[in-house]
């Protein structure tokens, strides 16, 4: 294995705190939403920065398949990721949903490419079997 490289961010105080990257990048008051949002609208939690993170690796795992299926040009396709906070009666857990919109693929390309990018990319792959991971193809009505 060969890292290709690192990135760290501490967290203090928790789901009520802050996170700042080691860099500065990233520097965010922490707060848990309730059932009307978040408390502080300045603020993020664990499960908007896992979406940003997943939906932009797993755009770039389908921009690595689409060059091995010699597609040249995905036009101005999107990902987005969607993380559930979820409780059950033995804990808590995550759920994600991928929604990919390949606008210049049919139907069955995209699916191919959303199936094999979900293969290689690392998020995916640290959640395989772990959280249920739902990818939907959208596609132009």
């Amino acid at each position: 294995m060969k890292t290709i490289f690192e990135s760290k961010a501490t967290n203090t105080g928790g789901r009520a705190g802050h996170v700042k990257s080691e860099d500065g990048v990233l520097d965010y008051s922490i707060s848990m939403p309730n059932s009307k949002g978040k408390p502080d609208s300045g603020s993020t939690n664990p499960e908007e920065l896992f979406a940003a993170a997943y939906s932009t690796c797993f755009a770039g795992a389908i921009q690595a398949v689409a060059k091995e299926h010699d597609i040249d040009d995905l036009g101005d396709f999107t990902v987005t990721a969607t993380v559930a906070f979820n409780k059950e009666d033995d804990g808590f857990f995550l759920e994600a949903t991928l929604d990919s919109y390949l606008p210049t693929v049919n139907k069955e390309t995209g699916e191919k490419l959303i199936n094999a990018a979900h293969e290689i990319c690392p998020y995916s792959k640290a959640t395989r079997d772990n959280i249920t991971v739902h990818l939907n193809l959208l596609m132009d009505a």
